[in-house]
C-alpha cells in the first residue's frame, strides 16, 4: 500500500476513543522507526506541528528537540504559549530563539507582498539549519504534514516542510499525523492534553501579521497590528463567537488619516477588521457581527491602542476578495 494514500477502510476520527487508539499505533510506530535515536521539529505552535509535538513527545520523550523560531510576527502571546505548554508542562527539549530584530531587519523598506514572503520563509530556513547544526546526532526531521497536504500539493505544507535545507542535512521524515484531516487532528490533540486554545487555534498565515502589516512594515505599526488583533480575540471569545467564526483578524494599511483623540487633531491608522467563515478557503462568507459588539471592539481598539484612531469592516466576501490582504 502507498504510505501516503489513506486506507479506505480507515475510520474517522471523530472521538476521544478513536484518538486514543490512533495514539497508541503511532506511538508504537515511532519507536519501531526511530529507536533511541533523535528527532528534530520546527515548532511553530500551529495545531499541526503542536499535536506531532505532544505525540513525539509520549513516543520518544527527550530524543525529540523542538525549535521554536519566534520571527516576531506572531500574535500576542503565542511565542509564551509555545514555552508554556511544551516546555513547562511537558517537559521538552525545546530551543527557543528570538529572532525579531533579525527579521524586521531583514523586512525593513519592503512592500512588496511576495517579496516579504520569501525573506520569511528564506530567513526561516537559514536560522533552523544553524539551529539545527547545533545538535549532534539528528537522524530525523518531524513535520505536521497533514492528509490535504498531500493530496492538494502532491507533497507538504511549506511552513512546516523545511526543504530548503543544504543536501548534507538530508533527514529520514516522521510524519504521524500524515493521513488526517484537520479536524482529526484537533480531536488527536484534544486527547492528548493540548490546552483548546491550541488545538482550537484559528488558521495563520506562515508569514504570520507580516501579511497583515500591509506593504513596509514598521515596528510600531506591527505593535499596533498586534495590539488590535489581541483585543478583537479577546472579544470575540467573550462573546461566544470564537468556535462559531472560522477566521477572524485585523488589518493596519500603510497609511493614516486624520481624527480626533483626547481632544486634539490626531493622524494616525485605520485598522480594518475581517471576519470570515470557510470550509475549504476557496470561498468564504462574512460573519455577520452585532453592531453593538462592533461599537464596543471599535471603542476600544481606539482608545486602548496607540497609533490607531479610525476601525473599518471588510464586507467582502471571497470572491472577490482574498481572505487576507496580500
Amino acid at each position: 500500500m502507498n504510505d501516503n494514500k489513506r486506507p479506505d477502510d480507515m475510520a474517522r476520527i471523530t472521538t476521544v476513543e478513536l484518538a486514543e487508539k490512533f495514539i497508541a499505533a503511532e506511538v508504537e510506530k515511532v519507536q519501531k522507526q526511530v529507536g533511541d535515536r533523535k528527532v528534530l521539529l520546527a515548532l511553530s505552535g500551529g495545531v499541526d506541528s503542536s499535536v506531532v509535538a505532544a505525540l513525539l513527545i509520549k513516543a520518544i520523550g527527550k530524543n525529540l528537540y523542538c525549535v521554536h523560531v519566534n520571527h516576531g510576527l506572531m500574535r500576542k502571546g503565542e511565542s509564551e504559549q509555545v514555552i508554556e505548554v511544551f516546555q513547562n508542562q511537558l517537559d521538552a527539549n525545546l530551543t527557543y530563539v528570538d529572532a525579531t530584530d533579525r527579521y524586521l531587519d531583514k523586512l525593513a523598506g519592503i512592500d512588496e507582498p511576495e517579496q516579504k514572503r520569501k525573506i520569511i520563509g528564506a530567513e526561516f530556513i537559514r536560522i533552523f539549519e544553524e539551529e539545527a547544526r547545533k545538535f549532534e546526532g539528528i537522524e530525523f526531521l518531524a513535520q505536521g504534514t497533514i492528509y490535504p497536504d498531500i493530496i492538494e500539493s502532491d507533497g507538504v505544507k511549506a511552513h512546516h516542510n523545511v526543504g530548503g535545507l543544504p543536501e548534507d542535512m538530508q533527514f529520514e521524515l516522521v510524519e504521524p499525523v500524515k493521513l488526517l484531516y484537520k479536524d482529526e487532528v484537533r480531536v488527536v490533540g484534544k486527547a492528548l492534553g493540548l490546552p483548546d486554545d491550541m488545538v482550537y487555534r484559528q488558521p495563520f498565515p506562515g508569514p504570520g501579521l507580516g501579511v497583515r502589516c500591509l506593504g513596509a512594515i514598521t515596528r510600531d505599526r506591527l505593535e499596533a497590528l498586534r495590539e488590535s488583533d489581541a483585543i478583537l480575540r479577546e472579544e470575540f471569545a467573550k462573546n461566544g463567537l470564537e468556535g462559531k467564526v472560522w477566521q477572524y483578524f485585523t488589518v493596519v494599511p500603510d497609511f493614516k488619516t486624520t481624527g480626533v483623540k483626547d481632544g486634539k487633531r490626531s493622524y494616525d491608522w485605520p485598522c480594518i477588521i475581517r471576519a470570515v467563515n470557510s470550509s475549504d478557503a476557496m470561498t468564504a462568507t462574512i460573519e455577520e457581527i452585532p453592531y453593538a459588539l462592533l461599537h464596543h471592539i471599535t471603542a476600544r481598539i481606539t482608545s486602548e491602542v496607540k497609533g490607531i484612531n479610525r476601525v473599518l469592516l471588510d464586507l467582502t466576501p471571497k470572491p472577490t476578495g482574498t481572505i487576507e490582504w496580500e
